[in-house]
This record gives structure tokens, C-alpha cells and sequence, in this order.
């Protein structure tokens, strides 16, 4: 009888995950620099790359279709304002909690001092930008040509062309009907194509991450093993500390079951580094497997994968400090409470794309006057923490979607504390 149980997508995708790690470990260690060049080039890169630009298929058409059917859904336009200004407030607060918890921990365990490394032996040229004008952020929400705006894919304006377009179908009545039905009917063949397209999820996440190990093997990790570490601590923090007393005092629910179940999406933003591509799945799992509504789920998923970048703002947090003691400079209180305000700032907007965090980084340290060439020191692990942090901007964004969803008295306790092992992701495909 047991032979007979299927094994869940979930369970395939972590024994990919180990299998992967393994495999990059050897070829690193044992193939030549030709060899490992070449299975990139006719493996794993196509693999990988397949993978990722199917999930990102979906993500402007889907977060366009079901942010409108969330919108019209919730019908009172008074509401909506209520979820939106809550979960803006929320992202924020833990976004600056977040920096905060990072450089607590960095200066406690001091990680650029006894390191021995030295900035000026880096000689990466390294991409620069001004931190944004608050005003300008505004502005620039608003889109002038929102079919621009969903063929560059900049979330914000989408989410903002989205809104607007919800909450018009509301105000049309019966009128609208008929329209938001043909949209749903979109989302709903959307999601489905999101199972067809986590079958191949264990073999993506393989590719992905035997690539990054092949190249970046243990030699890169060696020398900035105390700030990978910092990092690493730091995100387990906010992520089960904070999160789960999130969930426990505003969610009201228990946060053990909310990681049980949502673990899966933390693997597929494990090996996809991205924020945005996880949109799809994590939309799913809150809506179908932790009981949040849809309405809600539709709002904060794409919203904070672009607004909300705890992972990468713990980061930011650790590389300052770290930087800083590299070069022999104590930061000030009034600096450190600049670096909380800029990295808050500059997370509205950011892409939720692999390497985002670096450009935002530029903009902290010239904040605070560090040189930037420490930027190019820790680009050598930064793939790697990349990895870790989007799982800790994922999993906020879902468990904002719960205590959200939880306020407004719209959760389904009874899916959120269903104890039945959960199923495939894809397992809805007949």
C-alpha cells in the first residue's frame, strides 16, 4: 500500500535541491574549468533558464489578473483603502525592524574585524546609484502607458494600473459583471498553468542550484565565512523570530503550522533568487493551502514582492557594518538610523530580481559616506545570500498575507489548521 503513494512535488524538489548541491560540489572540485563550462552551457544553464522564464511568464498577466479580481471582490472601496494603508505600514515596520535586527547582530559579532581581508586587493567595477527621491517614487507609480508598463514589468505601476482598474469594475455594477467574470475565468486558467509548470520544478531547482555551486564552489566562502555566517544568523532571526511572533500575536494562529506548510515556496525562492517568479506559487499556497483570502492574497503577494525586502534589507544592514569595520570607521547612531531610513526607502520599487539588493546597497553606503569598493568584496558569496534572503522576503510576504487576511476576519481556519500532509503543488492536474 505504501509503495503505491505518489512522492509530493515538495519532497521531489528538496531531494533535487541536496542532489544538485552535491553534484556542484564535485564537478567543482574534480572537473576541469572546460568541462564544468561546458555542462552550463548544454545542461544546466538551459535547464535552469527554462525553468525560470516559465514561471516568469506568468507573473505580470497573473499579478494584472487576480490584483483586479482581488480589487472587485472586496467591492467596499473603504476597505480596500483599510488593507492597503495596514499593509503598507506593516512592510515598512518590518522592513526597518529588519535592517535594525541586522546591524544588532553585526556589531555584536563584529565580522570585518580578524577577517584579514583587504578592499583595495578588489578591483570589480561596481554599478552605482542615488538613493530615489521619496516624491519621485510617488510619481512614478503611476503609469503613462500601462502596456509599457507590463512589458518592462514594473510592478508598482502594474499594481497601481490594477487597483484602479478593480475598483472601476466595483463602481460599474452589474455593468462590470460580466467583465470580471471573463477575468476570473483568465486567473483561474493562470493558476493552472502554474501546476502544469511545477511538474518540471525538481529538475529547474536542480539545474539552478548545481550551477551556482559549480562555479562558486567553498574556495569563494572561505575568506568571508564570518560575514556569510552573520548573515545567515540574522535572516534566521526575522524569519522565525519575528515572523512567527507576527503570526502568533497579530495573525493569531500558530506559526509552526504556517512554515509546514509553506516551505515548499521557500524552496522554489530558494533556487530562483527571485521575488517576483515565486509570485505564482506563493499566490497558490496562501490561497489555496493556508487558507488566506483571495482578495487579500492578490494585493499583498505582488505588492510585496515589491515593496517588501526584509531579506534584503538584513543584508544591507550586515555589509554596512561589515564595511565599516573593514575600513576602521564607527558608525554614529545618527548614521545607523540614516541606514535604516535609506534601505526602508529604496526597498519601495526595488526589483524583485536576483542582484537587486546590491544596487540598493550603493545607495546605503553613499548614504553614509563608506567606499563603495566593498561592494565589489562581497559580491563573491552574494549569489549565494541571495538565495537565503528572497526565502526571508517570500515567507514575509505570506505571512503578511495571513495576519492580513486574519484582521479583516477573511482567513479559513479550517484550511490554515488542517493537519493533512500536504499534497503537490501540481496535484490539482487531472
Amino acid at each position: 500500500m505504501g509503495s503505491n503513494k505518489k512522492m509530493s512535488l515538495a519532497v521531489k524538489i528538496l531531494i533535487a535541491l541536496g542532489i544538485g548541491v552535491v553534484f556542484g560540489v564535485v564537478a567543482n572540485l574534480t572537473f576541469s574549468t572546460g568541462i564544468n563550462e561546458g555542462i552550463n552551457k548544454w545542461i544546466l544553464s538551459p535547464l535552469g533558464d527554462v525553468f525560470l522564464r516559465s514561471i516568469k511568464m506568468l507573473v505580470v498577466p497573473l499579478v494584472l489578473c487576480s490584483l483586479i479580481c482581488g480589487v472587485a471582490s472586496i467591492g467596499d472601496i473603504k476597505k480596500l483603502g483599510r488593507v492597503g494603508i495596514k499593509t503598507i505600514v506593516y512592510y515598512l515596520f518590518t522592513t526597518a525592524l529588519a535592517i535594525a535586527l541586522a546591524m544588532t547582530v553585526a556589531n555584536i559579532i563584529k565580522p570585518g574585524l580578524g577577517t584579514g581581508l583587504k578592499m583595495a586587493a578588489s578591483k570589480q567595477v561596481v554599478e552605482t546609484t542615488k538613493p530615489p527621491f521619496i516624491m519621485d517614487m510617488f510619481v512614478n507609480m503611476v503609469p503613462t502607458n500601462p502596456i509599457e508598463a507590463m512589458v518592462k514589468g514594473d510592478m508598482l505601476q502594474i499594481i497601481v494600473f490594477a487597483i484602479l482598474f478593480g475598483m472601476c469594475i466595483t463602481l460599474l455594477g452589474k455593468k462590470g459583471e460580466i467583465l470580471l467574470d471573463i477575468i476570473s475565468q483568465v486567473n483561474e486558467v493562470l493558476l493552472k498553468m502554474i501546476g502544469v509548470i511545477m511538474i518540471a520544478a525538481p529538475i529547474g531547482v536542480f539545474a539552478l542550484i548545481s550551477k551556482v555551486i559549480i562555479f562558486q564552489g567553498v574556495g569563494a566562502l572561505l575568506p568571508l565565512l564570518k560575514y556569510f555566517m552573520t548573515v545567515i544568523l540574522a535572516l534566521f532571526l526575522q524569519i522565525f523570530l519575528v515572523y512567527g511572533i507576527a503570526l502568533k500575536i497579530l495573525g493569531r494562529v500558530n506559526p509552526i503550522r504556517f512554515f509546514k506548510k509553506f516551505w515548499p515556496v521557500m524552496l522554489v525562492a530558494f533556487s530562483t533568487s527571485s521575488s517576483n517568479a515565486t509570485i505564482p506559487v506563493s499566490l497558490e499556497a496562501c490561497e489555496e493551502r493556508l487558507g488566506a483570502s483571495k482578495s487579500v492574497a492578490s494585493f499583498t503577494i505582488p505588492l510585496g514582492a515589491t515593496v517588501n525586502m526584509d531579506g534584503t534589507a538584513i543584508m544591507q544592514g550586515v555589509a554596512t557594518i561589515f564595511i565599516a569595520q573593514l575600513v576602521g570607521v564607527d558608525l554614529t547612531m545618527y548614521q545607523m538610523l540614516m541606514v535604516v531610513l535609506t534601505a526602508t526607502l529604496a526597498s519601495v520599487g526595488t526589483a524583485g530580481v536576483p542582484g537587486a539588493g546590491i544596487v540598493m546597497l550603493s545607495m546605503v553606503l553613499q548614504q553614509v559616506g563608506l567606499p563603495l569598493e566593498g561592494i565589489a568584496l562581497i559580491l563573491s558569496v552574494d549569489r549565494l545570500l541571495d538565495m537565503l534572503r528572497t526565502v526571508v522576503n517570500v515567507a514575509g510576504d505570506a505571512a503578511a498575507t495571513i495576519i492580513m487576511s486574519n484582521s479583516e476576519g477573511e482567513l479559513n481556519l479550517d484550511i490554515y489548521n488542517d493537519k493533512v500532509v500536504i499534497e503537490e503543488l501540481g496535484s490539482e492536474i487531472a
